[in-house]
């Protein structure tokens, strides 16, 4: 009886394995440069410009800071041999100030321009998901792989050129 079982069990995944087979041969696979589209796209650098500008006058006044603090440090080494007791306790409280005003508002800064940045590029992966999606439907895809994730393709498997076009369009 167990041998029986046995027999029925392997017969059904061989069968299985037969019909899967089958099935994989019949499906229409093409690969995508996801990352080489997202860099290509002339949105792209649209945004970063957009974000630069947005975020401007908080970048220079993070950048002075920056370089006042630098103009102070190098002072203080420079000069430290001719400068009194006071002049050094001075030229060093500014330096203390100068660095809590910049982790006060550099930090900040950044994670505002990072969030603004993740936004913008969800945004564009969202365009890119469409065109995907639209260029696989016309061309009758049945699974449309990340180039990134796939070790070997053939060139007319590759739909990065036509997806980039399509999102292209959508400017």
């Amino acid at each position: 009886m167990k041998q029986l079982v046995k027999h029925i069990v392997a017969g059904a995944m061989l069968g299985s394995a037969l019909v899967s087979t089958s099935v994989m041969a019949e499906q229409k696979v093409a690969v995508v440069d996801v990352q080489g589209i997202f860099q290509a796209m002339p949105q792209a650098s649209e945004i970063q410009n957009a974000i630069q500008a947005e975020f401007k006058d908080q970048l220079e006044e993070v950048n002075q800071l920056q370089r006042d603090g630098q103009f102070y440090a190098e002072r203080l080494q420079r000069d430290a041999a001719t400068m009194s007791d006071a002049e050094k306790k001075e030229l060093e409280q500014k330096i203390l100030s100068v660095r809590e005003e910049l982790a006060k508002k550099g930090q900040p800064l950044q994670q505002n321009i990072q969030r603004r940045s993740n936004e913008e590029r969800n945004k564009l992966l969202g365009l890119i998901k469409q065109a995907i999606d639209s260029v696989a439907a016309k061309q009758g895809y049945d699974l449309v792989l990340n180039a990134g994730a796939v070790a070997f393709a053939k060139e007319e498997h590759d739909l990065s050129e036509q997806v980039l076009q399509q999102v292209s369009k959508t400017n």
